[in-house]
């Protein structure tokens, strides 16, 4: 039965593949092996089996090589774009020192207008006292004139009354020359006396009008003056509050709350920043550029509560030699991750980033050796993964202490330092008090 398939396979076979003879000739005989259509069949089939699979694998490795290659351009590329953001980081902090520098140079300039300003306000102070008391003395002379014209007009006619009467009741008697002409020359003098007192007296009104027009023009031109430096003040101030502002709204702490806690602890009185408010007259007296002062007064108070506060909050960065920031705030693989990675040799010193209490110092799991420290305004720091601590707890540290050294303890895949910020026992991002460090210091 086998071999009557065998032979019907070979047959149908053999119209394409004939049947073959291979001769094996040695010295005493000759041989043939025969291969018949089945059989060559087979080894073709096999063959092509054999050369399909070295191809499939060679497309497989060729394609393997290729996607290695890939992924390799893939890393380097966003290994480039990683330090491309790092590089506008870098660019975007000296930026904002930049801005630090100039809000500083700002709020200098703001103290020294102030200054100039109460300087002119007490200047014009004392001007308008010495014009209200040169027309007081104006007014004065002027009531006195008028009545000593008064007085001689009434003693020239009493005296012509005088010589009447006697011409009318003593027709007879004669009067003597040097009587009238003694009379005519005390009236003439009464007349040119009071004449020249009015002259007098009207030059001086008039040179008192002119110098009041002057001052009315100059006190017109320091008011322009004021105005101009209130206006530059007024943007001083805000831009310098501005960025303090919202670096407050950003870590979501209650500025006021923080700013009255910090005005009951430094509640003297007294120097430049005082509301000025009262006149050459001793009363109060409230006006347009006295409320814009009081109110760049009132900001820059704000703007040096701000300062006070912040020398109490941790703004300033815990690493100060070369690293790189491997891993920012916020989700990872799918967690939370409440700091940021800052990677750097082992050893590399760490600061603490603002004044306050040590309350742990020790092994923490996941963080290995771990440092937290409580600062004021409900505000704490951590750091982890340290090679070594160089405090304890209970501690007293200040801002730029050193407190540990980086390393790669706990659960970390190298040497680098996790940097926490909690506020109110939440985590925020820390760069943005770092970044706020530069609108502060």
């Amino acid at each position: 039965m086998h071999r009557r398939v065998a032979q019907h396979l070979n047959t149908v076979v053999g119209r394409w593949l004939p049947e073959q003879r291979l001769f094996l000739k040695s010295d005493s005989a000759t041989r043939f092996v025969r291969l018949r259509p089945l059989t060559q069949a087979v080894m073709l089939t096999g063959t092509a089996l054999i050369f399909g699979w070295s191809v499939v694998v060679s497309s497989i490795l060729l394609s393997d090589v290729i996607s290695a290659g890939s992924s390799e351009e893939q890393v380097a590329r966003a290994q480039a774009a990683f330090e491309g953001r790092l590089d506008e980081l870098s660019h975007e902090r000296d930026a904002r020192a930049d801005e630090a520098a100039a809000a500083q140079s700002r709020f200098s300039l703001a103290l020294q207008q102030v200054s100039l300003m109460q300087s002119a306000l007490l200047t014009s102070e004392e001007r308008r006292r010495e014009l209200e008391t040169g027309i007081d003395v104006i007014q004065s002379t002027l009531r006195r004139t008028m009545q000593e014209r008064d007085a001689a007009s009434a003693e020239v006619a009493l005296r012509a009354a005088e010589l009447n009467g006697q011409n009318g009741t003593t027709a007879k008697a004669e009067v003597a020359p040097e009587d009238v002409a003694a009379t005519l020359d005390i009236v003439a003098a009464a007349l040119s006396s009071a004449a020249a007192e009015r002259d007098r007296a009207a030059a001086e009104a008039e040179a008192a009008l002119q110098k009041l027009a002057e001052m009315q023009l100059e006190q017109r031109l320091l008011d322009q003056r004021n105005d101009e430096i209130f206006a530059t003040l007024e943007n001083a101030v805000s831009v310098s509050v501005g960025p303090l502002d919202k670096m407050f709204r950003a870590v979501g702490m209650d500025a006021d709350a923080i700013l009255e806690t910090v005005r009951l602890g430094y509640s003297g009185t007294g120097g430049p920043l005082l509301p000025v408010a009262m006149s050459a007259s001793g009363a109060t007296e409230y006006s347009a550029d006295l409320d814009r002062a009081n109110g760049i007064l009132d900001t820059l108070d704000r703007l040096n509560l701000y300062r006070i506060a912040a020398a109490s909050l941790p703004l300033d960065t815990p690493v100060r030699a070369a690293y790189r920031l491997t891993s920012p705030f916020g989700r990872r693989w799918g967690t939370m991750h409440e700091g940021i990675d800052m990677a750097g040799p082992t050893g590399t010193p760490i600061y603490t980033s603002g004044d306050g209490v040590v309350v742990f110092a020790g092994w923490q799991a996941g963080y290995g050796n771990m440092i937290e420290i409580r600062h004021q305004f409900g505000t704490s720091t951590r750091y982890g993964h340290l090679s070594k601590i160089r405090i304890t707890v209970g501690q007293k540290v200040s801002r730029g202490d050193r407190i540990g050294d980086m390393g790669s303890t706990g659960r970390s895949s190298g040497p680098h330092l996790h940097y926490e910020v909690h506020v109110s026992g939440k985590p925020v991002n820390p760069m943005t008090f770092i970044k706020a460090a530069s609108n502060v210091f």
